[in-house]
């Protein structure tokens, strides 16, 4: 049998440099979450954790030994401590492998950039024992990675995005459909994609996440040459996903390119945001781990000022 080259290992969505460097940060979910009964992450059950919620008077049954006996005395009536369990986090990573995610003139294409960010997405929230999965799509779910919290689940993950090499188009309120159908359970879904699709679409699959309660976080990641549209001279631009040819003075779209790209950027974050959905765009030359750390660092910085805001 051949020797597998290095290129193609799928563990190569795991870059250690940028893993050091992000290990030591947390990704908590801003919302309420179902999962397991241990972790660190709110749960909407009631338990017996460390995490106060109310009290509730007694009835015949319950466990005395989470008798308020302060109350008790201020009140002479029998008052049962309620707590909040902890949980872990359930994250979906839903990764888009196709055909025009495969566009690049640097070190990483598109489809590259946005398999390292799932994978060490994936690799963090594994670290703090959170379940994980994955799904990839084009045209329609390609693979489905259920979650896990197993260390080792990392391999199955960086598989599946591996086997799914960029083909064919993206319909994409038909994918986030099926996501959404997949996913039962409220937790956290992360969507790694260049978003070249129909914005309308694109909403209504949004939104049928966030009516489910999901916290919904979407990386978008575009090429510099999609942002800036450095070419000069005669150019060939070939139609990924069943677009044309072009064959044009690129010096003579440029401008009303620009403009389109802008207005499609801003719908895009707005629409996302009126959503509740946390949006980030990237470009495949920004370095991955300043990107994730500061992604995360504004994810704390919102969950911290919520708590805040609860307390007063």
């Amino acid at each position: 049998m051949a020797k597998k080259k290095q290129n193609e290992d799928p563990r190569r969505f795991l870059h250690p440099a940028t893993i050091a460097r992000i290990s030591r940060l947390e990704l908590r979910a801003r919302e309420v979450v179902e999962g397991f009964i241990s972790g660190l992450h709110r749960s909407p059950f009631f338990g017996h954790s460390i995490e106060f919620v109310q009290h509730r008077e007694y009835v015949y049954g319950d466990d005395i030994r989470h008798l308020d006996w302060k109350v008790w005395s201020k009140t002479d009536r029998f008052y049962i401590k309620q707590y909040e369990e902890e949980t872990n986090l359930r994250c979906t990573l839903v990764v888009d492998v196709s055909e025009s995610m495969h566009y690049g003139r640097g070190p990483l294409n598109k489809y590259e950039y946005g398999c390292t960010i799932a994978a060490c997405l994936a690799y963090l929230l594994l670290r703090q024992q959170d379940a994980v999965g994955a799904i990839t799509f084009d045209q329609d779910v390609r693979h489905i990675v259920p979650s896990r919290s197993q260390h080792t689940h990392i391999d199955a993950i960086v598989q599946a995005m591996d086997v799914s090499r960029p083909r064919d188009k993206t319909d994409i309120e038909r994918v986030l459909r099926r996501v959404a159908e997949n996913v039962s359970s409220r937790g956290m879904i992360i969507i790694v994609s260049d978003l070249l699709v129909d914005r309308e679409p694109l909403f209504r699959g949004l939104e049928m996440l966030s009516h489910r309660r999901h916290d919904v976080l979407v990386f978008h990641v575009l090429d510099d040459d999609e942002l800036t549209f450095p070419f000069s001279g005669t150019t060939r631009f070939e139609g990924m996903e069943e677009q044309p040819h072009l064959l044009c003075d690129p010096r003579a779209l440029r401008d009303g390119y620009l403009e389109a790209l802008e207005e499609y950027l801003v719908e895009v974050r707005r629409g996302c945001i009126k959503k509740g959905i946390d949006y980030t765009l990237v470009r495949t030359s920004d370095y991955l781990d300043a990107v994730l750390s500061k992604f995360i660092h504004h994810r704390m910085a919102m969950r911290a000022g919520k708590v805040a805001r609860s307390n007063v």
